[in-house]
Formats: structure tokens, sequence, C-alpha cells
């Protein structure tokens, strides 16, 4: 039996799946997660072979759960997501996941995904990998990404610049910076698009 976690804030999705995995007879979904914090608790505590999370939880995304996840347990991870971004596909396989497909795929073939990763092969959706290859490259310098990743819940220059052992004036002029190169009005913007490419 393939041991399944499975980790979605959308507790009809999240319920739906686990009931529709449970019928195949090679799956046995030992947890059903709500967030990420709890999702990475279970997976300790169960060792499941594949645990399977949504991309957009509140707290831990579906990337930094898998992360955290792969640390410290022998587990596999498959992302699923409704906006599958190349940016984030990249983040995600940065990470060690090893499935990521979207939500509009039956379950017939999550069940498939699963199995294949089980096995110990990757799963990336052929449609997502295409765009992935297409998209851009982030313009913005490692230094530039630490300060919006920093400052990605609204923490203040002086803040950032504690974090990442930085003067304030650095921060600022790295956030101009950043600004400029994407021709955007604010770090909340900047983080934004960021994020939304997979570059933080």
């Amino acid at each position: 039996m393939i041991r399944v976690l499975i980790a979605d804030d959308e507790d009809m999705i999240r319920t739906a799946l686990a009931a529709l995995l449970r019928l195949e007879d090679d799956l046995d979904v030992v947890a059903e997660c709500r967030d990420g914090e709890s999702a990475l608790a279970e997976a300790e505590r169960l060792r499941p072979d594949v645990c399977l999370l949504d991309l957009e939880m509140p707290g831990l995304d579906g990337v930094d759960t898998a992360a955290r996840i792969l640390r410290r347990v022998p587990s596999r991870c498959v992302i699923v997501t409704r906006h599958a971004r190349p940016g984030v596909l990249r983040r995600a396989l940065g990470a060690g996941v090893d499935g990521f497909l979207p939500k509009s795929r039956p379950a017939d073939d999550v069940a498939a995904v699963i199995r294949e990763v089980a096995a110990g092969r990757r799963y990336v959706d052929p449609e997502i990998a295409a765009d992935a290859l297409s998209d851009e490259r982030s313009p913005l310098t490692d230094r530039e990404l630490d300060v919006l990743r920093a400052g990605a819940r609204g923490e203040t220059v002086a803040e950032i610049a504690a974090m990442l052992h930085l003067s304030a004036g650095t921060v600022r002029n790295h956030v101009s910076s950043v600004l400029g190169k994407l021709g955007l009005a604010s770090r909340q913007q900047a983080t934004i698009h960021a994020r939304e490419r997979g570059w933080i």
C-alpha cells in the first residue's frame, strides 16, 4: 500500500479527493490536513510515502511545506495547484518536489502520479513544463531577492536591514533598484510580482 497524506485548505476538495483516492486498491489516505503546519506535524508523526500538497495554503504554502517535510521525513511530495505558474514550478523542483500538476486533472490521473512518484520517478505536467521553459528569468540580483524575501510580510526597512545585516540605506537602495527594474511603484507590488513568478 502507498500511504498518502493530503493537505488542502479547501475542505470540499480535500475530502472529495481523499474519498476518491481511497477507492484505489493500492492507496491508503492516512491524513487529511487543512494547512502546511498540520501537514508537517502529521508527516513527521505518520511518515507517509507521498504527501499531496496544495500550493495555495494559508501560512506555509505547498512548496515551503514540502521543503520542510523533505528535510525531516523520507517522503515524496507532489504539489497540486489551480494556478500553475512556471516560476513556481522552478521553485518547487528546487525544493525537491517530485510531482507537479494542476487541480484540473481527474482523480485517476492524480492516483497515477502518486504511483509514479512513490516508485521513485518524477512527474511534471507537460503543459506547465513547456511554459516553464519559455518563461522569463528573474532580472533581480540575489541580494535584491533577499530583500524582497525578508520583507515579504510587510517588515519595515529597519527590520529587513537587521535581518540581513545591512544598513537601512543599503536596503532602500536595493528596493529602489527592484522597483526600477520591474517598473512597479511599491515593495508590496514587487513582492507579489516576484512570488507569482516563483522568484522568491
